[in-house]
């Protein structure tokens, strides 16, 4: 496993702060929210939320759009009406309230698990290449996010660049899961702490935090390079 390095930006309690601050409460001139991605984990109340925790809806589709993925229609129509049943055995298999930073949750995520396995179905491996329309790796982990949001971490270009992770990576996961465990916690504390900073809202996961620390950060730097 190749070890995930933890960039200053989370620890400098400052910038941090000012980049969740933006990304989860600016404000268009119409007064909506600059980053439609800022209702993707409450946009109809979550996508673990019991009574759709196991099964795709409608609003998991629109979520995965505010950040910039989206499925083919006949991919939507799959994970909507789940033809095969994978898409609600294998979310049944993961508990809601499963977070990456509990030793307990390791099963699930390792190869064979059920979280790796849905995410291979929606990603299309050599193991199971049928894939929904429209689908992939970058769009399987936002969908696996928006489902369970304190164990299945968002992983894109961004993410990628920011922690220097190889083309094919597949111990992302359980990288992070040790970043966050390693220390007693301490940088799951310091996320703990940048969210109540911030203001941001404790239904916000720790996970989610990370993650928009990464997107927003490499996003100031892709602009500064331009200009």
């Amino acid at each position: 496993m190749i070890g995930l390095q933890i960039p200053e930006i989370y620890w400098d309690d400052e910038n941090a702060v000012s980049l969740l601050v933006e990304y989860f409460t600016r404000r268009r001139s119409s007064g909506d929210l600059f980053y439609s991605g800022a209702h993707f984990e409450r946009l109809g109340g979550g996508g673990d939320a019991e009574h759709v925790a196991d099964r795709f809806d409608s609003n998991d589709l629109l979520a995965i759009t505010m950040l910039n993925v989206s499925l083919e229609p006949h991919g939507a129509i799959n994970l909507l009406t789940d033809p095969d049943g994978h898409w609600a055995r294998l979310l049944s298999l993961i508990p809601r309230d499963a977070r990456l930073e509990n030793p307990g949750s390791d099963a699930l995520m390792e190869e064979g698990g059920p979280a790796w396995e849905l995410w291979e179905r929606l990603a299309g491996t050599k193991h199971y290449p049928g894939k929904p329309d429209g689908s992939g790796p970058v769009v399987a982990g936002k969908l696996l996010a928006r489902k369970r949001p304190h164990l299945i971490p968002i992983y894109d270009i961004r993410i990628k660049q920011l922690f220097e992770r190889p083309k094919v990576d597949h111990s992302f996961w359980a990288a992070l899961s040790a970043a966050l465990r390693v220390d007693n916690g301490a940088f799951h504390d310091q996320l703990i702490h940048l969210r109540g900073k911030a203001g941001i809202g404790e239904d916000i996961g720790v996970l989610r935090v990370f993650d928009v620390i990464a997107w927003m950060l490499q996003g100031r730097q892709a602009q500064v390079a331009t200009n």
